[in-house]
């Protein structure tokens, strides 16, 4: 749903680096497509309220993308329990935003960097390169960008 103008939101915690990330493997797309996991997805990777048929501009593109940030942001902050720096929430917002809520919820990766071993995290990324059980290129560039993010310390 796009929210009105008016509408009070928190700041938005991703930084640029990683709402970069997402619109370079996303891409932008006015008109709704499937994606190689066959879910209809319009706009920089919005997937909640797509309808077959439906156009939108790219400013609702914008606005869906900063609906669905804020959702995202909220999941990571509600399960990673250790302290993150501004890109290691990034990658982890812009894997969960590519994974969904519930894989990112049950991953060893999770389980992992809730542990305090933040190392394990890069690795644990890139096992998330397959869809429908086929390994995509697509799916491993942009784990390895998101490792990036992860060690980039600036």
């Amino acid at each position: 749903m796009i929210m009105p103008p008016d509408a009070p939101l928190m700041p938005r915690r991703i930084n640029q680096n990683g709402i970069d990330l997402i619109k370079q493997f996303e891409g932008l797309h006015l008109s709704p497509y499937l994606c190689p996991s066959r879910i209809w997805t319009i706009g920089y990777g919005h997937t909640r309220t797509v309808r077959a048929g439906m156009q939108i501009t790219e400013a609702q593109a914008d606005q869906l993308l900063d609906e669905d940030l804020r959702l995202f942001e909220r999941s990571v902050s509600r399960l990673v329990t250790v302290p993150l720096s501004d890109n290691q929430f990034a990658a982890l917002v812009c894997f969960c935003f590519n994974i969904g809520t519930g894989n990112f919820e049950s991953s060893t990766l999770l389980r992992l960097l809730n542990r305090g071993w933040y190392e394990q995290v890069p690795a644990q990324l890139m096992r998330w390169n397959r869809a429908n059980g086929e390994i995509f290129g697509g799916l491993a560039r942009r784990r390895a960008a998101e490792a990036r993010l992860w060690n980039k310390t600036l």
